[in-house]
C-alpha cells in the first residue's frame, strides 16, 4: 500500500468534514511559531505516543515545508499499517499562500 497526495485545500476540507487527523513533521521551532490548527507535532520523539494513540483507520495528513519530506513519512505511516495516509503537496507554504488558518503553541 501506498500514501496519496492532496493539496491543502484538499487537506482542509479532511480536517474538517471526516476528522482527519493532521502531522505537522517540520522543526519544533517552525512548528511553535506558526502550524496548521489542531496539528499534531511528529518528529522522532513523538512518533511512538503518536502511533500508539490513534486508530490505524483514521486519516492521516502529512505536512512539511514544501511536501518532499512528508512523502517518506507518509510512507512510513503506512508501512506501519495506517491505512489512509496523505502527504500534502506544497506542504505548510501551500498552506500559508491559501491564506488557510495557522495557529502557535
Amino acid at each position: 500500500m501506498e500514501f496519496k497526495h492532496l493539496d491543502v485545500t484538499g487537506a482542509f476540507d479532511m480536517q474538517h468534514q471526516q476528522d482527519a487527523v493532521m502531522l505537522d513533521i517540520r522543526d519544533p521551532q517552525s512548528f511553535k511559531a506558526s502550524h496548521p490548527e489542531n496539528a499534531l507535532h511528529l518528529t522522532n520523539e513523538t512518533i511512538q505516543e503518536i502511533v500508539a494513540d490513534l486508530d490505524y483507520d483514521r486519516v492521516l495528513l502529512v505536512m512539511c515545508y514544501h511536501g518532499h519530506s512528508s512523502q517518506g513519512a507518509a510512507q512510513y505511516l503506512v508501512n506501519q499499517g495506517f491505512e489512509t495516509v496523505y502527504s500534502i503537496d506544497g506542504g505548510f507554504d501551500a498552506w500559508k499562500r491559501a491564506n488557510l488558518p495557522t495557529t502557535t503553541s
